[in-house]
């Protein structure tokens, strides 16, 4: 009896092993084709870049666009997150960041309205930040684009996202400052949506905040969202920073926000991401308007 109960234990032993290794060999598989995809998206240029308008509430002129970058749809990837997801474990992602950055500025100039040309509307560009502390990353390169685009480089901001850790603050910190000599501007995303936001804030001191949607969703109802929006407003006066509230969905939230003077809105409230760069449209109370062509300072 003693016997039989070994021979099972091992047989299932063996089975649990040839069921890993089986798990594995499908997971390498996968991660081989998803590499040379990656590869060929960023040689065929085969991303969607689409273009999110930013609207001063108070003035409701739009001053500006983030560009998302997305992937054809395919059995490889479910979701934009997953492909994102995947990037980030390979080694392709100092890669993956400068060729997004170069589309995303290209794509910006190619769509501009002829009449906006002069405009001085800023770019938000998601970058990584552990892209701006490579060694390999030359600033020089992306001045170079943007000297032959038009672009100034004051117009273009680098949205570094709240949820990528940043270990080395005061090597950052260093770091930032060398772009901002060059007229970069930094935006710091996701605030609010994890714990790393107020060492983020205050090491990096950035030009724009940006709220992350968790805390617009229906905040015109919810009185902590309201308590902890009215802090940050309160930091960023001190330390005089934008805010950006994204994510706005709804009409109450867009009031709310205009009525307690948050800075600039973005979310599908006012304008959906798109291909064709298009001006942010708010509505208050029965009255609706287009962000104002005419030029000001952010200031």
């Amino acid at each position: 009896m003693e016997s039989v109960v070994r021979q099972s234990i091992k047989t299932s032993n063996l089975f649990s092993y040839l069921k890993y290794f089986y798990g594995q060999h499908q997971n390498n598989t996968l991660y081989i084709k998803r590499l040379k995809a990656l590869k060929q998206i960023i040689q065929d240029k085969n991303l969607h870049t689409f273009f999110q308008p930013i609207i001063d509430l108070q003035t409701r002129q739009t001053v500006g666009f983030e560009a998302l970058n997305r992937p054809e749809p395919s059995k490889l990837f479910n979701s934009v997150d997953q492909f994102y997801e995947f990037v980030g474990q390979t080694d392709c992602v100092f890669l993956f960041e400068c060729f997004c950055r170069n589309l995303s500025l290209q794509r910006f100039k190619e769509r501009l309205h002829e009449e906006w040309i002069n405009r001085d509307f800023l770019v938000f560009v998601n970058i990584h930040p552990n892209v701006l502390l490579d060694k390999n990353y030359h600033s020089g390169e992306t001045l170079q684009l943007l000297k032959e685009l038009g672009i100034k480089p004051q117009q273009v901001v680098f949205e570094l996202t709240e949820r990528s850790a940043v270990v080395d603050f005061v090597e950052f910190e260093r770091v930032l400052s060398h772009y901002r000599s060059q007229g970069y501007r930094i935006a710091v995303d996701d605030v609010g949506s994890g714990y790393n936001s107020l060492k983020t804030l205050i090491y990096l001191k950035p030009e724009f905040i940006k709220l992350d949607r968790s805390l617009i969703q229906f905040i015109d109802k919810n009185r902590e969202q309201q308590q902890l929006v009215t802090l940050l407003m309160r930091y960023a006066e001190q330390a005089k920073t934008k805010i950006i509230a994204e994510g706005i969905e709804r009409q109450e939230e867009l009031h709310y926000l205009h009525t307690i003077g948050i800075h600039y809105a973005q979310g599908y409230a006012i304008g959906k991401p798109a291909k064709e760069i298009h001006l942010g449209k708010i509505r208050m109370g029965d009255h609706e308007d287009r962000g104002s062509h005419r030029k000001r300072s952010l200031y």
